[in-house]
């Protein structure tokens, strides 16, 4: 996955409050608070994945546009075969 700069700088700002929270997580483990401790990593993993991975705005937008398209223009690759030609399922 490559990142623009807008990407990094959102990244970045992700890990300005994540790494934080997962250093007090990480501080919570040691003190034998297990359950907070635990919890609070998972809180601070999903601030930095969940952006990158799953709500990513281009992704979601082509994914509904090629859902509104009919299948000749969508550009699946699957629709194509090595040829060219267009393969009718």
């Amino acid at each position: 996955m490559t990142l623009g700069l807008m990407d990094m700088i959102g990244l970045a700002a992700s890990l300005v409050f994540a790494l934080p929270l997962a250093n007090y997580a990480v501080i919570r483990l040691i003190a034998g608070e297990f359950a907070l401790g635990a919890g609070l990593l998972v809180v601070a993993a999903a601030m930095v994945v969940l952006p990158q991975y799953f709500l990513d705005p281009a992704r979601i937008l082509r994914r509904l546009f090629s859902g509104l398209l009919p299948r000749q223009l969508r550009g699946d690759d699957d629709a194509v075969d090595s040829d060219g030609d267009s393969v009718e399922k």
